[in-house]
C-alpha cells in the first residue's frame, strides 16, 4: 500500500514541474499523525497534505483542517460529507473492481471450492473488497466459500502467516489479502503449495509457481492530475477541485497483475470478459438478490449499487458465501 502511494507521488514530482514533496512513513493512527501534519505545515511549509492511512481522517485531519484553513488536506479513502471543512478532500479507487476480476480467476483455479482472505480490519473498504472478490469467484462457482480472518492491524506479519497456514490446513487452496504488505501472505501460500492473488502491487516474484494475478493500485494519474491543478492555483476551497475523487479500472486508478503461469485459458477468458465489462460500465458487481452471511437483505431482486453509490462506502457486512464476521 505504502509503496503504491510512493510510486504515485514520485510520478507527480516527475511529471509536474514546481512540486516539492516531504514524506514521513510509519506514522501511527494516533495524535502522532496530527503532530506530523503540524510539523509539515509549520516547519516544512507544506500547502497540500496527503495522509494515506484510514485512521488519520477522523478526528485528526478534520481537526487540523480547522486549524489550518489555508492548507488543503486530501485523504485516501475518507468519506467526505457536507459540513466538513471546505479544505478537506477525499480520493480513492474502486479497487474492488480488480478484486472482482481476481476472484473470477480464483474461482476457476480453486479445486476445493475454498478461498481465503487475510484482512487487517473490518472497515468498509476492506469488507467491500472481500465481498467483491467473493462475488467474482461465485460468478464461476456459486457454491464457493471465502474464509476471512481479521488480524486486527495493518501490519501483523506473525498473525498473517498464522492465518494463511490455518487456512491452508482447512483446505483453502487460493488465498488473498488486504493488509499493508502482502509479502508474508503470498510467501506463506507459496511455501504451502497453494495459489495466491495479490494486492496493492504485483507480487509475482514472491510466488513464481502459485501467483495467479492481483489487484493493483495506480495512483500516478490522480496524483499527477492533482499536482497539475495545484501549480495552476486551483483549490478545494475555491471549488476548483471536487471534494470526492473516485475512479476505477476505466479511469486507470487500478488494474490487475499479469496472469501467472498456472492460470488456465478458460480462467483468463472469463477474467478478461469481466475486465472488459467493468471498463465499459456494463458489469455491475453488487446487484440483487444479495444478502449478508447472517441472512439480512442487502439488495432485492432487480436492485443494484453502482460503483459511485455512497452506500458502498458504508459497507459494514459480509455477503452470503463468506465465512467470518465483522466482529473479528
Amino acid at each position: 500500500y505504502n509503496q503504491a502511494h510512493a510510486e504515485g507521488a514520485a510520478a507527480m514530482m516527475a511529471n509536474v514541474p514546481g512540486i516539492r514533496i516531504v514524506e514521513e512513513a510509519s506514522v501511527p493512527e494516533t495524535t502522532a499523525v496530527a503532530e506530523t501534519m503540524r510539523n509539515m505545515i509549520e516547519i516544512d511549509g507544506a500547502k497540500v497534505l496527503f495522509p494515506t492511512s484510514f485512521g488519520y481522517f477522523d478526528p485528526y485531519i478534520l481537526e487540523m483542517a480547522e486549524q489550518f484553513p489555508e492548507v488543503q488536506f486530501f485523504h485516501a479513502g475518507g468519506l467526505y460529507q457536507e459540513g466538513m471543512p471546505d479544505n478537506v478532500g477525499s480520493y480513492f479507487g474502486y479497487i474492488d473492481e480488480a478484486q472482482y476480476v481476481a476472484g473470477v480467476v480464483a474461482g476457476h483455479m480453486s479445486k476445493t471450492g475454498k478461498l481465503g482472505f487475510v484482512a487487517a480490519k473490518p472497515i468498509p473498504q476492506v469488507l467491500r473488497n472481500v465481498n467483491a472478490y467473493t462475488l467474482g469467484a461465485k460468478s464461476v462457482n456459486p457454491d464457493i466459500i471465502t474464509q476471512v480472518i481479521f488480524t486486527g492491524d495493518w501490519a501483523a506479519p506473525v498473525k498473517e502467516a498464522e492465518a494463511t497456514n490455518s487456512m491452508a490446513d482447512q483446505g483453502v487452496d487460493v488465498v488473498t489479502c488486504h493488509v499493508d504488505s502482502p509479502k508474508v501472505v503470498i510467501e506463506t501460500a507459496e511455501k504451502r503449495g497453494i495459489f495466491s492473488t495479490g494486492y496493492h502491487a504485483d507480487q509475482a516474484p514472491l510466488a513464481p509457481k502459485g501467483y495467479l494475478t492481483g489487484a493493483e493500485w495506480d495512483w500516478s494519474s490522480i496524483y499527477t492530475n492533482l499536482g497539475q491543478q495545484f501549480v495552476e492555483g486551483k483549490t478545494l476551497m475555491a471549488g476548483d477541485i471536487d471534494h470526492v475523487l473516485r475512479g476505477g479500472i476505466s479511469d486507470k486508478f487500478c488494474k490487475i497483475s499479469p496472469y501467472g503461469q498456472s492460470v488456465t485459458d478458460e480462467a483468463k477468458a472469463d477474467a478478461d470478459a469481466a475486465l472488459d465489462g467493468l471498463s465499459k460500465g456494463e458489469l455491475v458487481i453488487f446487484k440483487g438478490p444479495l444478502q449478508t452471511n447472517d441472512g439480512k437483505e442487502v439488495l432485492a431482486e432487480g436492485a443494484e449499487y453502482k460503483q459511485q453509490d455512497i452506500e458502498l462506502e458504508k459497507t459494514d457486512y459480509l455477503i452470503e458465501g463468506v465465512e467470518g464476521s465483522v466482529g473479528g
